[in-house]
Parts: C-alpha cells; structure tokens; sequence
C-alpha cells in the first residue's frame, strides 16, 4: 500500500482508454499502436508515479480485450548478444517467453512474435524454432532497404513489402517488445504497407507513459525518464514541430523528435493524403498527466529515481556495462535538480553501518558491508557483514523481527543450523565463502517456521518489505541480488566489490 499516492490508475484508465478509442475512429478502424515502455511490470512508473499500478497497461488492454490484438517484436541481435532486462536480470529473449505467459494470465493472447532485422543469426534461429514449436506464430522482418533517407524505395515492395505481411482481424493492434530498438515501428509501417496495397486505410500511432508531454522540459518526472535512458542516450527537448504549428510548449524525446519528418513523409506516401499528425506530440496517445493528483509527491518520487538510476549506473560501470559517459550524465542530470546521493535516506546509514562493523573488528583485514533499509513508516534499519552472514541477510533478519516485535537477542536461524550450511558450502560444495547469502537465508527462514512458531511470525512480515528502499555499501553479490529482487525492494549500492576475488557466485 503506497502511504501517500501521487497517481490515480481509475482515472487515468478512463483518460487513457477513451484517447486510444478516439484514435481508431480517426483511421477507420483499424491502427497500429505501437507501445513504448514495458507493457507489464511498470516498476519505473510505479517509483516515479507513486500509486501507479506496474501492470495499469494490462488492466486497459483487458478493457479494450474485444477490439484489440498484440503482437510482440524483438531485435534478432538482442537475442544474439542476450542483452539483459535489468529490472529482472534476464535476457530479452527470456523476457519475451515470460511476456506471452504473462499476457496469457490475464487472460489474454499473443497474435505472434516479429522477430526483427533478422539475417539468420544462429541465436535467432534457436529462438524461432522454440516458440514454434510451442504453438507460438513467428515472424521474420530483415532491415527495411533505403530506411531512414529514401523514400521511394522504402515504400516499396523491396522495402516495406519485402517484410511477412502478418493478418489481423480486430480494429487496434498493440505493437510491444521488450525493450527500446525492438523494431515496433518498423513493423507498424510494414503492416500499413500491405494494408494500403490491399485498400485497408490503417493508421499509426503511439502510447507513450514518458516523458509527459504538457508537463514542464525539466519537471523532475521529465528529468527522471532522461536518467532512465542515459544508457541509450535519450534526452527530452521542446517539441519544435508542435510549437511552430500550434504555438504551444510539449515535451518530447530526441529520437521521436529526429525521425518526425522522415516518419511524415513515409506515411503520406503511404496514404497518398496529407498526414494528420503535425507534431510528434500529435502522434502520441498518453493521458499519463490526468491520473497525477499529488503533483508535490510525484516531484519527491522522481527526485529519489533520478539519484537510484546515478548508483546503478556507477555499479553497471564498475562491472563493465556501460560507459563513463552515462554515469556523468547521470550525475549532470542530479546537478539540475540539485540532487546529492546523500539525498537518499538509507545512504548515509549504511555507510555508517559498515563503519561501525570495521570499527567493532578492529585489525581485521576483511571488507565490510554495510546496509539499510527504510520501511514505509519513514524508520531505518541497518546491518552488516560478518562471518556468518552476508549485510543483506543481516539486514533482513533484523527487519522482520523489528516488525514482528521479536527481541533482537533472539535467534530466527539457530547457530547450529547456520553451522550446518557452512560445513556443506565449505567441505561439500567446495565454496569459497560460507557465510548465508539472503537467497540461502530466505531458503532457511521458510525451512524453520515450519517447526518454529516463531521464526513463522517473522516470515509473514516479509512481505512488507515490497517497495521499500535499500542500500548497500558494496555491489550485491548474486545470491543477495536475487533475494532482494524478490522481495521487491528498491535497491540501489555503491560501486564497490564486496570481494577481492574476481569470480562470485
């Protein structure tokens, strides 16, 4: 439960869903809506928009379940070099199997998967033969020749037309993927090619959450979706179409912005009229400014994501992701809000917490780990490392007891247990750590309530742990990593190893 919601899904819905419908209308019944961000698991949004519900996406398209259809696009080189969903930690071809499965809970179905810009990439291969062999219709679309400069060739037989024509039966096709670069549009303006050539008058669109088009260039909301594309490169300016032609401010993204006039001029040579749209603004569908209610909450929600995206980029650099220049745009992005990591309330109190712990074993030559977390109620618990457990599983075990109100001197996993795993970690599985990671501890809390009242009490507090605010000194390992994640915490470190060793597991 958010403690003070800055976003109203209800009326944001009814926004939303009316906007979408008015646009079919516009183009006969029948367009293409290509969907930027995630279309399940929203948590970006759900920081930023405090209230927001991740899977609000959903809930709309099961609204719209009678007139709508979804395909699902993928880039055939994400799949060759498994580029990663980091908010899951798994691969984008992984991410589109769990999407299908996800859409079907919702009691939804998945019209078939584009697998784009494919050049019989081996990965790609492997990948189309799995899903069809699992019923999954599969598509292949190569690079569009002439794209983005020439036209003629672009809208031709050679370019558009040379892409699987993909049947649709309902009037409005949801065009996702996993991620940026996935080929959506690309797909959009193949369909309409063969849709025209067939004299269905199809149109395009797009659904866009952020940046927030009548909202301010530098509202933090803004500033926080450049910080979450500063990876890519991704920035919002003014859009200098939409304000010539209507003499009105909105806000938009460099990419939409750049392609504008080369998306104008392909899609009146596909229409053969002149384009309704004049503004890449025009072109999009989002209502995201309706359900904000508390404008001072979401600035606050923002501010806190822009300095989040700073550490994880600092730790994806460490690990050799990304380059120098996305951290220092990160950095420059909190410089315009005035931002400091410090401004971070578990910041400072896991820093202290890791001091303390070097303090208490003074001459010991081992890296100590601090971390803290902030329930919703605004308190801070902290923990740290030590020869039986990680920070992380510290940090959890004396949460839960907190919220359980179990007294600190009582142990949730006795000593004899611990013991035990070590001596398996160390003399049978050979590991060079023993210490509990928190996905082992997590593993022994649930083993023990089953015979400990007790330890039960503490378990069921574990779950209100979901949205609350983490940090920790050093990058987490990937056993506290994964735990963490699904605990559902908002997690962010410093960029420092935990271990001097080069290889952990």
């Amino acid at each position: 439960m958010v403690k003070n919601p800055g976003f109203d899904n209800e009326k944001y819905l009814k926004e939303q869903t009316a906007a979408i419908l008015e646009r079919v209308e516009l183009f006969n019944n029948k367009l293409y809506l290509e969907f930027g961000g995630k279309l399940l698991f929203d948590y970006h949004a759900a920081r930023v928009l405090p209230g927001y519900d991740p899977n609000v996406k959903m809930r709309l398209l099961q609204k719209l379940k009678e007139k709508a259809e979804i395909l699902l696009c993928i880039y055939a080189k994400d799949i060759e070099r498994k580029k990663l969903r980091a908010d899951f930690g798994i691969t984008y071809d992984v991410d589109a199997l769990k999407l299908i499965d996800d859409v079907r809970s919702w009691g939804l179905e998945i019209l078939g998967v584009v697998i784009t810009r494919f050049d019989d990439q081996p990965a790609a291969k492997i990948f189309k033969n799995k899903l069809e062999r699992r019923g999954i219709k599969v598509y292949t679309h190569s690079y569009t020749k002439g794209y983005p400069t020439d036209i003629d060739l672009i809208i031709s037989d050679e370019g558009c037309g040379a892409n699987q024509y993909i049947p649709t039966q309902r009037p409005l096709v949801i065009v996702t993927g996993p991620g940026p670069g996935s080929g959506k549009l690309a797909t959009c303006l193949s369909q309409m090619y063969h849709d025209y050539k067939k004299g269905i008058r199809s149109g395009y669109a797009k659904f866009e959450t952020f940046p927030i088009w009548n909202y301010p260039l530098k509202h933090p909301v803004n500033v926080a979706y450049e910080a979450a594309t500063a990876d890519i490169g991704d920035f919002n300016l003014v859009d200098p179409f939409h304000l010539e032609t209507y003499n009105k401010t909105s806000v938009n993204y460099n990419r939409d912005v750049e392609v504008f006039p080369v998306l104008e001029r392909i899609l009146e040579r596909l229409t053969g009229a002149e384009s309704v749209y004049k503004s890449p603004t025009d072109m999009g569908v989002n209502r995201a400014s309706s359900g904000i209610v508390d404008d001072k909450v979401v600035r606050e929600a923002a501010k806190q994501e822009v300095i989040r995206r700073y550490f994880r980029y600092s730790c994806e650099y460490a690990m050799g992701f990304v380059e120098k220049d996305t951290v220092q745009r990160a950095e420059l992005l909190m410089k315009e809000l005035n931002l400091r990591p410090e401004d971070r309330n578990v910041v400072e109190p896991a820093r202290q917490a890791a001091e303390d712990a070097k303090k208490k074993k003074k001459g010991h030559k081992g890296i100590f780990c601090g971390a803290a977390l902030e329930l919703h109620d605004g308190s801070i618990i902290t923990g740290s490392n030590s020869s039986l457990m990680h920070a992380a599983s510290s940090l959890v075990i004396k949460t839960i007891k907190k919220l359980a109100a179990i007294p600190d001197k009582t142990h949730l996993l006795s000593p004899a247990i611990i013991e035990s795993i070590g001596n398996l970690k160390e003399d049978i599985l050979q590991s060079a750590s023993v210490s509990l990671d928190l996905e082992e501890t997590l593993i022994s809390l649930s083993i023990s309530a089953t015979t400990n009242p007790t330890v039960q009490s503490a378990v069921v507090e574990l779950k209100e742990l979901r949205g609350c605010e983490v940090h920790m000194t050093h990058i987490p390992t990937p056993g506290d990593e994964v735990g963490l994640k699904k605990l559902g915490v908002n997690l962010t470190s410093e960029p420092n190893f935990s271990t001097k060793n080069l290889f952990t597991v």
